[in-house]
Order: C-alpha cells, then sequence, then structure tokens
C-alpha cells in the first residue's frame, strides 16, 4: 500500500522544523518517530484529535448516507483480494458454510455464529463512501448485522474496553493474521456493521468474504476484510506489535476519522 502524508508525519514534519534539526532522509526520520518521548507526544496528539472530532460531531453523528443513484460503477478492492493457505480455500469451496465467527474474549457468554445465524439476526443496509488513505472513495451498499447486536449476545465485562477483529488474511508473509480494533464508542455506533453484503449480492472474495467490519465514520483501512473472529479485550499489550492493529503497528494512526 502506498505511504501517504497521514497527521503522523505531518508531526513528524513539525518536529523537524521546530527543532531545527537538518534530516537528510526518511530513515533518520523514522529513527526520530521511534525516541519513546516523540512516540508519547504523537500518541497524545493522536487521541487529542479523536476526542475533538467526537466533542464536535457527537458520539452518534452518523456518516452521510447516500442513494442507489450514487453508488459507484466500480468499487475497488484493495489490500489483500484472496487470502492464501488452505483453511481458507477449503470455506470457499463450501461457500462458507463451514465458517463460524467467533465472540470471545472479555465476554460473559462467547459465542460460535454461522452465516446463517449472522443472517437470521436484525440487518441494516447503508449506502457509505469508502475513504482509502491512498486517495480513493467510492460509495457502496453494504448490508450486515450491527455489532451492538453482537456484542448484546456476548455480554462484555466490566474490564473490556476494544473490539478486536481477527482476520484470515496475512497481508504480509510472515507477520500474522491481519488484525484491527475499535474501541466502544465505535463499536456500538449504529452504523458499525459486520457486513456480509454489498451491493445487493453476497459479499465478494475481494472485499471480504464472508464478513467485514463497517466503521464509516472512519478511513478505508480500518475496514477489516475476512473477518474470523471477535475477541474483546482489555488493552492492546499482548497483540502483535501493541497499536492495535496490523496498520497502527507499521506507523498509521490507530484512530482514522474522517
Amino acid at each position: 500500500m502506498t505511504r501517504l502524508i497521514t497527521r503522523r508525519g505531518l508531526l513528524r514534519a513539525s518536529f523537524a522544523a521546530a527543532g531545527g534539526l537538518v534530516l537528510a532522509g526518511c530513515d533518520q526520520l523514522d529513527a526520530l518517530s521511534q525516541n519513546q518521548n516523540v512516540t508519547d507526544v504523537l500518541q497524545s496528539a493522536e487521541w487529542l484529535t479523536m476526542k475533538s472530532q467526537r466533542a464536535l460531531l457527537g458520539r452518534d453523528a452518523l456518516a452521510r448516507e447516500f442513494t442507489e443513484a450514487d453508488m459507484s460503477p466500480v468499487f475497488r478492492s484493495n489490500g489483500t483480494s484472496m487470502p492464501a493457505g488452505d483453511a481458507y480455500a477449503r470455506l470457499v469451496e463450501t461457500s462458507f458454510s463451514d465458517w463460524q465467527l467467533k465472540v470471545d474474549g472479555q465476554v460473559s457468554q462467547p459465542l460460535s455464529l454461522s452465516l446463517a445465524d449472522l443472517k437470521a439476526m436484525p440487518a441494516r443496509t447503508q449506502i457509505t463512501r469508502h475513504d482509502c488513505v491512498e486517495g480513493w472513495s467510492a460509495i457502496g451498499k453494504w448490508t450486515g448485522v450491527p455489532l451492538a447486536a453482537i456484542l448484546a449476545k456476548a455480554q462484555p465485562t466490566a474490564a473490556a474496553r476494544y473490539v478486536v477483529f481477527h482476520c484470515a488474511d496475512e497481508y504480509e508473509p510472515g507477520s500474522g493474521a491481519y488484525y484491527e480494533s475499535i474501541d466502544f464508542v465505535d463499536a456500538y455506533h449504529p452504523q458499525t456493521i459486520l457486513a456480509y453484503g454489498m451491493n445487493g449480492n453476497d459479499l465478494p472474495i475481494a472485499h471480504g468474504a464472508p464478513l467485514r467490519l463497517r466503521v464509516e465514520r472512519q478511513l478505508g483501512y480500518k475496514q477489516a476484510k475476512y473477518i474470523m473472529r471477535v475477541e474483546l479485550v482489555d488493552s492492546f499489550a499482548r497483540l502483535g506489535g501493541g497499536q492495535g492493529g496490523f496498520w497502527p503497528d507499521r506507523g498509521y494512526e490507530w484512530y482514522a476519522g474522517i
């Protein structure tokens, strides 16, 4: 994925300019970002951005929804378009009839839900714009289960703070399964759904079949595809690089609000 300028990148540049630092190249900027003091300030700025945005827009403010006439004729896929490995190939062969979504971690009622179980639950359909950090956008129609309905079944414990989505794809060889996370504000937002349908049909493999996250007030890289497990946790400390997601572990903001 093309690395574009992010708030974190802009802040890095600001540090260099403000401090009169003469840095020659990205390696030194990356080295600067490894400094714990700088990292702490960057994270503080990120949390400030999140809190300011939520204060201005409100916790339940909806992302704009569109009509079918606004839908993009082509909705490109990015990231993984077909997870590797025999396990996912077997799921494809059986049209995901044997697939089960596990919901566990900090919950009182661990769940194992088939695709049929999810489709039997209350559904929400929304036509929204997907904004990719690479600079492109597309409008599509998504149908799925509100994440809030699944959490109501699982009953989060008092210790739960984040919802983590473990996926079937390994974006970089040897990196482990892709993962993402959101907090409870976004988890209970009315437009946050686990989508099994796109544009009136089953979710295509290239777009994350059988299930993907739609968290409409955040950038595209938060919309985890190929979800296999939902885990509730109290912190990110034991997950990946400890930043709450595949791309956040590589320097992207964990909160990617738009």
